[in-house]
């Protein structure tokens, strides 16, 4: 008789999502994996720079579910949008940080179950290099815990900006029995994907999703002019013909919680096979 396969949870992470470009990028390579029939369990996206870079308006927030993606997390960018005050409590498919004052609205650690399945997914943002922050250390050990009573399988989208906080971050959440942990923020994708102590998949950066042409999804001159100049300038997301994606793929054992695959995607997007929008 042949090995039998034991049945895994695919859950598909997008790095951060910028702008028009970066939602039709992702919009486009889901329905090819619709269609190809290569579709995941679980979709989950990093969302705060989704509305013209900055932030996510609650139509933007609907649309990306509409694409297929289940859960959509946050970082430094989450309350640009003043709108976000006013649906945060009712978007139960949306978290920001957990480390951001007890006093702010929304939450930013929840059991979530998808097609059958339930996973614990936190949202954290750094210290270092980030701002004023609460420390994304002091209510971990606890939060993990707590979703660990429902489900085996845990998620962190770590939001922070200094490779070392994550990489400390990855090897603390590892030996607490996280499944898989992804940073974000930087909007560099690391070639670094890894499996920690037979445990917990690992990226130390996902990258973004948007305008290939772009200084991180932003317009170049833009980009250029201020760091040139060091005036205060608004940043504009970038028009370009190709567009990219970037994200990353775990399998992930469902009785154990043990991460067994970690899959980094990076895709160039074309004219010949995608319609690219303006921002």
């Amino acid at each position: 008789m042949g090995k039998i396969e034991k049945p895994v949870l695919d859950l598909l992470f997008f790095g951060d999502i910028v702008g028009k470009p970066g939602r039709h990028a992702v919009a486009s390579y889901l329905q090819t994996l619709r269609e190809t029939g290569n579709f995941p369990q679980v979709v989950a996206a990093n969302a705060e720079n989704v509305t013209h870079g900055f932030g996510l308006m609650e139509r933007h927030y609907h649309e990306l579910l509409n694409t297929g993606i289940d859960v959509l997390t946050g970082g430094n960018h989450t309350w640009d949008r003043r709108e976000i005050l006013e649906y945060i409590e009712s978007a139960d498919h949306l978290l920001r940080p957990a480390n951001l004052p007890a006093t702010m609205p929304g939450t930013g650690c929840r059991v979530f179950e998808i097609r059958g399945v339930k996973i614990g997914i936190i949202n954290l943002i750094g210290q270092v290099f980030m701002g004023n922050y609460n420390s994304p250390w002091e209510r971990l050990d606890q939060m993990v815990a707590d979703l660990k009573r429902e489900t085996p399988i845990v998620f962190l989208d770590f939001h922070a900006e200094a490779t070392a906080e994550k990489i400390a971050m990855a090897h603390y959440c590892a030996r607490l029995g996280v499944s898989a942990m992804v940073g974000t923020h930087t909007h560099v994708q690391t070639s670094d994907e890894q499996i920690l102590y037979g445990q917990m998949g690992y990226l130390t950066d996902a990258g973004f999703n948007g305008a290939y042409d772009s200084v991180i999804g932003m317009d170049v001159d833009c980009s250029v002019m201020r760091l040139r100049s060091t005036l205060p300038a608004r940043m504009e997301v970038a028009v370009s013909t190709t567009l990219q994606v970037n994200a990353v793929r775990f399998r992930i054992e469902p009785e154990s919680g043990r991460c067994v695959s970690v899959e980094r995607i990076r895709e160039l997007l074309t004219p010949a096979t995608v319609s690219v929008p303006e921002a």
